[in-house]
């Protein structure tokens, strides 16, 4: 069932996504053309070329992400020890890392930086790198896999680090890392991911019995400057994108019982 939802989230996303959309209705106004569907194909181009101005000028996706990353507090107050910290995978490029036989880190690379401060911070804290392969062709290519390499570069003990490497998503995550584990009650553990994908999987652990204190980096938007206005449609629909994908995950994930609630808050 697993296996189907991952399938199933990675397909339906393809096609929803914005780009996709927009790629879509430009291809159907194509179609309109060359079958003498001229006025059809008209306004449907005008709605289209409407919505990429909205896009490239506004930035709607700090409106839809700000929520998500203020969700949880940034540099929150931690106790004196931990039991353990946690880090998602999602900064690892593992397909790349293999050709060029370095370590290749993407945008989200801030979660693996704070993960190494804070071991050093803790040094009796157990560690814990978790993620495999989130796509669904390049299975080979493990998260696990750079990022112990990473770690090793930059002079951590990886006797220290339990690396899992088989999750495919934010929910195995959790899932196969609590198996891993097996943490015991009253414990602190510290969860360590990108901050609009914090709510999402605050819940994920929470529905797992597994309280996590969030450790929220690698942040999007721009407190106080979120309606700015600039032409810059790449970047504007990269970031849209995200943050509807997060959204779309947030809700995918309720509605199949993976998460606490539809934006999760900390585990009562």
């Amino acid at each position: 069932m697993d296996t189907l939802f991952f399938w199933l989230s990675k397909v339906a996303w393809t096609i929803i996504s914005p780009d996709s959309l927009l790629l879509i209705l430009i291809l159907l106004s194509t179609a309109l053309l060359f079958v003498g569907k001229t006025r059809s194909a008209k306004k449907l181009l005008a709605a289209i070329s409407a919505i990429l101005l909205v896009i490239a000028s506004l930035p709607l996706h700090n409106l839809l992400l700000y929520p998500l990353e203020t969700r949880f507090e940034t540099n929150p107050e931690l106790p004196e020890s931990l039991t353990g910290i946690i880090v998602l995978s999602g900064g690892e490029k593992a397909y790349l890392s293999s050709l060029w036989e370095q370590v290749e880190l993407g945008p989200a690379a801030e979660r693996n930086l704070a993960f190494l401060a804070l071991a050093k911070q803790y040094p009796k804290a157990k560690l814990v790198f978790t993620g495999g392969s989130g796509t669904l062709t390049k299975q080979a290519y493990k998260g696990a896999d750079v990022a112990k390499t990473l770690f090793q570069q930059q002079g951590l003990d990886l006797d220290r680090v339990v690396f899992e490497s088989q999750s495919r998503n934010t929910y195995e995550n959790a899932l196969f890392t609590k198996r891993l584990i097996q943490p015991g009650r009253n414990e602190n553990w510290l969860l360590i991911t990108t901050a609009w994908h914090m709510p999402r999987s605050v819940g994920i652990f929470c529905k797992q019995q597994w309280p996590v204190i969030p450790y929220p980096v690698d942040h999007t938007t721009a407190p106080g400057d979120l309606l700015s206005l600039r032409l810059a449609l790449a970047e504007h629909l990269r970031d849209l994108k995200t943050a509807m994908q997060e959204w779309t995950g947030l809700l995918a994930y309720y509605l199949t019982g993976k998460t606490t609630s539809l934006l999760p808050s900390e585990c009562s």
